[in-house]
């Protein structure tokens, strides 16, 4: 039985997140390179996929034998693939100012733009984006401890923010951030100042077909399970009996209920 491969493992466990490499491009299909590595010629190793050719112009076909330069995204010597990155050496600017960042690190900035799947921060302190409004980009869910219509009733465009790291995005060369992380969590105090069997006024929010959500406070919602057909409807009032507060996943389950009138 022959011996396994193993040099193109040993050449990739050299390979560190962040590194230069250059290389030749051996193939372009379905918009995905395979390179050619200098220093490992046996065959191509290098792989950039489609969102990581070009921030500009990410269709623009590139011509086998083509020599290029990258960034390493991620080496995986069981796969043997190392996956790299030419837009990080269009701007190498943003991706030094990316790279510096680190989780939980606070950055202000102005709210650019708003768009339906999140918001663009123009940071203080970092460099202007090739493509998006912004640098820095926060997603709907990390916009508010409550939950959001819209992301319009969060924030507004010119608003100043500060927000925390989360996450260099390398696909779309974004700082990935949290306005939520920097306010308090409601459902922290809710957890320690109620327990099971409490009962509590609240709103319903949301009809579903296995129940309803119930506002008890800002940003405090719950499910009511096994609400019959037409038994109540977005508005009204009712008291809820609560079930179970799940801290970890900052959950909570109303068991009963009494109505508590229509609006």
């Amino acid at each position: 039985m022959p011996e396994p491969d193993i040099a193109p493992q040993n050449f990739l466990r050299t390979l560190r997140p962040g590194d230069r490499c250059g290389g030749v491009v051996a193939d372009d299909r379905r918009q995905e390179l395979s390179v050619v590595l200098d220093g490992f010629p046996a065959r191509p190793l290098g792989v950039v996929g489609p969102l990581d050719r070009s921030w500009r112009d990410p269709r623009a076909p590139i011509e086998p034998g083509r020599r290029i330069t990258a960034v390493v995204l991620s080496a995986d010597p069981d796969r043997g693939r190392a996956w790299l990155s030419l837009a990080a050496t269009e701007h190498p600017e943003l991706w030094a100012f990316l790279e510096g960042r680190r989780t939980g690190e606070r950055l202000p900035g102005v709210v650019a733009a708003i768009e339906r799947f999140g918001v663009f921060v123009d940071l203080d302190d970092g460099p202007r984006h090739p493509v998006h409004p912004g640098v820095g980009f926060v997603t709907v869910p990390e916009l508010s401890w409550r939950r959001l219509d819209a992301p319009s009733d969060a924030v507004r465009v010119g608003q100043r923010v500060t927000c925390e790291f989360l996450q260099f995005d390398t696909t779309n060369g974004e700082a990935r951030l949290s306005l939520r992380a920097t306010r308090p969590d409601p459902f922290r105090a809710f957890a320690r100042g109620h327990r099971a069997g409490d009962v509590l006024d609240g709103t319903v929010t949301k009809v579903v077909p296995f129940g309803a959500f119930v506002r008890v406070a800002d940003g405090i919602e719950g499910l009511l399970r096994d609400v019959p057909d037409g038994d109540v409807r977005a508005g009204d009032a009712v008291a809820v009996v609560v079930g179970e507060i799940d801290a970890e996943r900052r959950r909570v389950a109303f068991s009963d209920r009494a109505r508590g009138g229509r609006s």
